[in-house]
């Protein structure tokens, strides 16, 4: 890596950084990327990757402090930024199409920032490039509530995460996260207490730069993640892009909408 394309980074920032990130290959073909969301992992995505891969070669990431990646203390977009570079170099990839979804896409985002020269085309799934209020309270509270020392089986901790998260889909996304550490001993693949800690780092803006990677930004029209309103902001930190809306879609456009999400998606890249 060239000194000039180093992240700027503090002693103890670097200290967290050169991550060896987990990831699965699919197909053949130019490298395409995806990254998933807050609370995800790479196994969320192993449908599309299937199809994605009749056309380039697909790879899977964890992000850190998710799946079977490894844990860090900070969890920064710059850092995700460098762990990235940091894959690309060790699979000897120089450019590739990346895809984001949520916070996966602010990674995104940042990314290209730094090293738009590595980036082929860039697709953002249902997130901007603005700060976000805090709207994970139940979430955080309900998962926090689950005492694996009480709780020894999926059923339990479904039974006992219903109380703080009503629908039935988010919290089988979330339930994801449990392996069995032992029999009869569940614990989170995730680093729920840092991505707690650092939810402000998460939730925050990107800094402002313009960058004229062919971009694609992909909302759910019933998600408030993108609003008509910010894309003008949109516009300004990448001038080269558009929006499309998946109808009757929400934050998660890629399961509730699979085939039109596809769609949006090899239109923009096979063209």
């Amino acid at each position: 890596m060239s000194v000039r394309n180093r992240v700027s980074l503090s002693l103890h920032e670097k200290n967290n950084c050169f991550m060896k990130l987990n990831y699965k290959k699919y197909g053949e073909g130019h490298p395409f990327i995806i990254l998933h969301g807050l609370f995800g992992s790479l196994d969320n995505w192993q449908t599309h990757a299937k199809k994605i891969g009749e056309y380039y070669e697909v790879i899977l990431v964890d992000n850190r402090n998710h799946g079977h990646s490894p844990h860090a203390e900070l969890h920064t977009y710059d850092l995700m930024a460098e762990d990235l570079r940091e894959l690309m170099d060790d699979l000897g990839i120089q450019e590739a199409i990346i895809l984001g979804h949520s916070m996966g896409g602010k990674a995104a985002m940042r990314f290209t920032q730094l090293f738009p020269d590595r980036v082929k085309k860039l697709i953002v799934v249902d997130i901007g490039v603005k700060g976000y209020p805090m709207h994970h309270d139940a979430i955080l509270e309900g998962l926090c509530s689950l005492d694996f020392d009480r709780i020894t089986s999926r059923g339990e901790a479904d039974k006992q995460l219903e109380q703080y998260v009503g629908n039935i889909a988010v919290r089988q996304f979330l339930l994801k996260n449990l392996y069995w550490v032992e029999k009869g001993k569940l614990a989170f693949r995730m680093n729920l207490a840092v991505l707690q800690e650092q939810m402000p780092e998460i939730l925050k803006a990107l800094p402002k730069q313009e960058v004229f990677t062919l971009t694609r930004f992909i909302k759910g029209e019933l998600s408030n993640y993108i609003l008509d309103e910010d894309i003008p902001e949109l516009e300004e930190y990448f001038p080269d892009s558009d929006v499309v809306t998946i109808e009757g879609a929400g934050h998660w456009v890629h399961s509730e909408k699979p085939e039109e999400f596809i769609e949006a998606v090899l239109e923009f890249c096979l063209r």
